[in-house]
């Protein structure tokens, strides 16, 4: 394979290595993107939804008549108006332990018998304005006699628990296993010493900067229905719609997505809102906006984590790992959405041996239905929460055993003699030197003079404490990626693929690799992403795949287009296709001074050159891309934290670390990914938590209820990095999107326990619980 690797690397302004600033910054900085919300269209309707204030129960009316009297409602839609859609797939093909099919509970529109959280969509009104909707839909009265509701994943899959489904015995949609139980059962017998942890992954709002809105449309000319709305590809939003919900071709919907005000994997796929808003326009022959506020969004958006974990790892008697156990209870929430238990499952499988030399693994997962607010996928979906259960065993084992916690660390690491490692999940990783990533933290860390800062700290009465984290994530399984490229009238040359940007930047960074690759002007390089039918094939972005997949995609396309080049160039230079050469940009006749530019090439095209049958008719090219195996992108984070032992106050005073992210298109971009991902591991550490009442309702249903990182939480992050090209796609590259909250996690809870003197305390390490803590 031909593998861009560092060595390769031009030193060109905007070529591959270089930190060129996003393109996109100007526009969006200066107020001129357009999100969905910007986007009105003649004549448009307004739509509201009406959500049940009940976490369970039965619907047993709903009185629309003084809502429809109210001034400007054109309508007012409930379940029964829907009867012809389908409903929200949750797409992964999960077995029970016994073989049998997982339990798929019907995710509808709008509730049709049964609400099932706090915020379960029952109505959609429609009328001229967003205030007169609103105001209608306070009018809509609902008749709901309550049931018995749980939010516990622990306590809802035991006997005797409120049931959410008929057919679904104590709640468990699947009983998931994976690996050798009874090797795993020997090494545990014939440990010299085993370590035991009940570990929280908390739950946590999403919280986007940009709430979910869409604009639906109807041509009833085409029979076709458009669709604006913030996603995280438009292709795969778009088969989704016309599939499942819809059950119409894929050619009768048009998803457009513009800018996107962050994600996280909460926008990847279909929602409830969107039935009763596609059903609206059709009905009343003209556009229906609808645009969530943010409370709507704490109760409604897929949330993310929610996981309780017994986890336990074996040992020899030198602190050699000889099995790992999870026994997990996985909140699903109400109903399952697109991807449903995979983090907990399949993806904790993946990522829970991180670097470590770990023969026997044994996964338990009991994924369960309660009465909350759906959870789907959250940076890194069940990556980062591996990682952690894996250090914070470690740290507790080294304490246990009596061995120093970088010194554990070392005796089990996977060496670089040893890739490719086929691991017990069944990856095989192809790159990587682990013990040199490490190696080169501890030092970068400064961890040999921690003792010197916690002395300092001590003298300031705060409590100091160092926690160090590996990690290694699983990233960007095989699928399809467009790669699409088209000169265009003015000049410039547009990257059509389906990934799409919703924060990361990739105008500027794709835009490195096809400059690089084929000497095309950066600054004549656009991106298309975000209208479905403009692509072949997308995959959409998520799983940290997008330079690999769009990249080696874009890699693909842009050597296509050289060869369609040589063809016209030779055609062109009057010659032998053999005999054209191509490089930086430029095709020239072997051993002489005759060439021809490739931007020049493409004017003349545009000009009417006259080309044989034989020869291609243009440079554009549009191709399916076959993306590779995954990769794995590992690295080491060091993080300090000072405690005020009067209040219990945590502060992150210093955070260092070393990623291996293979080969680095942009490290600014790279490295503001890495930023990002750790203050939302911070955050989740210690602060964020969804929280329930015993009755099912939220109480951090806002802001004022629930805490978000902001910047006075966030260190000054040491970024270093030690890259290992990835061998397995045409970049080189491992993908850096969600490392950051898997480094974080770890790194951070380890410090906050080595603050307290190895005392446990689970995610998040608010004030009250560390006070708690210190005070007994």
């Amino acid at each position: 394979m031909n593998v861009l690797h560092e060595s390769d690397l031009a030193t060109l302004k905007f070529g591959v290595g270089q930190p060129v600033p996003r393109g996109e910054d100007p526009t969006l900085l200066t107020g001129r993107g357009e999100y969905t919300d910007d986007v009105n269209l003649d004549g448009q309707a307004y739509g509201y939804v009406v959500r049940s204030q009940v976490p369970h129960g039965v619907i047993k009316g709903i009185d629309l008549d003084d809502a429809l009297a109210m001034p400007g409602v054109l309508a007012i839609y409930t379940a029964k108006d829907l009867a012809g859609f389908g409903g929200i797939p949750c797409v992964v093909p999960f077995k029970n332990r016994d073989g049998s099919d997982m339990h798929k509970p019907r995710r509808p529109g709008l509730a049709e018998d049964v609400v099932r959280f706090v915020g379960d969509p029952v109505a959609m009104v429609v009328a001229e304005t967003q205030s007169q909707a609103r105001d209608a839909a306070e009018m809509v009265m609902l008749d709901i006699d309550e049931l018995p509701a749980v939010t516990d994943p622990v306590e809802a899959a035991r006997d005797g628990a409120p049931q959410l489904y008929e057919g679904v015995p104590n709640n468990v949609c699947l009983d998931y296993h994976y690996g050798d139980a009874e090797a795993a059962e020997r090494a545990f017998a014939g440990a010299a010493h085993v370590t035991k942890l009940t570990l929280v992954n908390n739950r946590v709002v999403v919280a986007s900067m940009e709430p979910r809105s869409a604009i639906a449309s109807y041509d009833p000319a085409e029979e076709k229905y458009t669709f604006i709305a913030g996603s995280q590809g438009a292709f795969g939003l778009r088969n989704a719609l016309a599939n499942a919900v819809l059950k119409v071709p894929t050619d009768k919907v048009r998803v457009i997505t513009k800018n996107v005000g962050g994600s996280f994997g909460m926008k990847g796929g279909p929602y409830p809102e969107y039935f009763p808003l596609l059903h609206a326009a059709k009905q009343l022959g003209r556009p229906v906006k609808w645009v969530d506020d943010r409370s709507g969004a704490f109760v409604s958006d897929h949330q993310g984590r929610g996981h309780v974990v017994d986890a336990s790892m074996a040992f020899d008697r030198d602190g050699h790992i000889l099995a790992l156990r999870a026994d997990i209870h996985a909140d699903m929430g109400a109903y399952l959405s697109p991807v449903g238990p995979q983090p907990a499952t399949l993806n904790a499988v993946k990522n829970l041996i991180s670097v470590y030399q770990t023969p026997v693994i044994d996964v338990n997962a009991k994924c369960v239905l309660t009465n909350t607010t759906t959870i789907g996928p959250y940076r890194g979906a069940g990556r980062p929460e591996a990682n952690y259960y894996v250090e914070r065993l470690l740290d507790t084992a080294a304490a246990e055993m009596g061995i120093d916690r970088l010194e554990i660390r070392r005796r089990n690491q996977i060496r670089a003699d040893q890739i490719p490692y086929t691991a017990p999940s069944g990856m095989t990783y192809d790159s990587g030197d682990f013990p040199a990533v490490f190696d080169k933290a501890v030092k970068f860390s400064d961890w040999d003079g921690f003792a010197e800062r916690r002395a300092e700290s001590e003298a300031r009465g705060r409590l100091r404490g160092i926690g160090m984290s590996d990690y290694l994530e699983v990233t960007g399984p095989p699928g399809k990626e467009m790669g699409g490229l088209r000169f265009e009238e003015d000049g410039t040359v547009t990257i059509i693929t389906g990934t799409l940007d919703y924060g990361q930047g990739h105008w500027t960074a794709f835009a490195q690799v096809l400059h690089q690759r084929t000497g095309i002007p950066f600054d004549r390089i656009r991106l298309l992403q975000g209208d479905s039918d403009e692509l072949i094939v997308g995959g959409g972005t998520g799983g940290s795949k997008s330079m690999m997949s769009s990249g080696g995609a874009i890699i693909e396309a842009g050597d296509a287009m050289i060869e369609n080049g040589r063809k016209i160039a030779a055609h062109v230079l009057e010659t032998a296709v053999a005999d054209i050469e191509f490089a930086d940009g430029t095709f020239t006749v072997a051993g002489t001074d005759r060439s021809i530019a490739i931007m020049d090439l493409a004017d003349q095209i545009r000009g009417g050159l006259d080309l044989p049958e034989d020869v291609p008719q243009s440079l554009d090219v549009s191709l399916a891309h076959e993306t590779g195996p995954s990769a794995f992108p590992n690295g080491c984070h060091v993080a300090e934290v000072e405690i005020d032992p009067d209040t219990g106050h945590v502060a992150v005073v210093r955070y260092s670390m070393v990623n291996d992210f293979g080969v680095v298109v942009n490290p600014m971009l790279v490295e503001g990914q890495a930023h990002g991902g750790i203050v939302q591991g911070i955050g989740q550490a210690l602060m964020e938590q969804v929280r329930y009442d015993e009755s099912g309702q939220i109480v951090t249903g806002s802001f004022m209820d629930y805490a978000m990182p902001r910047a006075e939480e966030a260190p000054m992050f040491r970024y270093d990095s030690h890259p290992v090209p990835c061998t397995t796609n045409l970049v080189g590259a491992k993908g850096c999107g969600e490392a950051g909250c898997a480094g974080a996690l770890g790194s951070v809870m380890n410090a906050v326990v080595d603050a307290l003197g190895g005392k446990h305390i689970d995610m998040p390490a608010t004030p009250e619980r560390v006070w708690r803590a210190l005070h007994g």
